[in-house]
């Protein structure tokens, strides 16, 4: 069983940055998603622990920066230029170490076994 731990959400003025992090106690890779009210949970950004290989969603490649600290175990999403539409509960969330995910399985929630409760992230226009 992973555990997921998150921090870092809050409200922040549009062009405005914050940073989340997800203490994590194992998985294969770890990703970002978000969900705004009324809207599905969709995927932000993702990383594996091994080799460090990113992906972004389209919608905030060149402002958000997923990075990881293997000693720490802990994976952070920097989030730089916020807009309003950033709004929305972030979550982390952990893939399992086997089979080993693809790329494409990393862009999905379906990809992921392990869950973190969420944190709160307002931007403000």
């Amino acid at each position: 069983q992973v555990q997921l731990v998150e921090s870092g959400g809050g409200l922040v003025q549009a062009g405005g940055s914050l940073r989340l992090s997800c203490a994590a106690s194992g998985g294969y890779a770890m990703g970002w998603f978000r969900q705004a009210p009324g809207k599905e949970r969709e995927f932000v950004a993702a990383i594996r622990w091994s080799g460090g290989s990113t992906y972004y969603a389209d919608s905030v490649k060149g402002r958000f920066t997923i990075s990881r600290d293997n000693a720490k175990n802990t994976v952070y999403l920097q989030m730089n230029s916020l807009k309003p539409e950033d709004t929305a509960v972030y979550y982390c969330a952990a893939a399992e170490t086997l089979p080993i995910p693809t790329m494409r399985e990393l862009q999905l929630p379906s990809g992921y076994a392990y869950w973190g409760q969420g944190t709160q992230v307002t931007v403000s226009s």
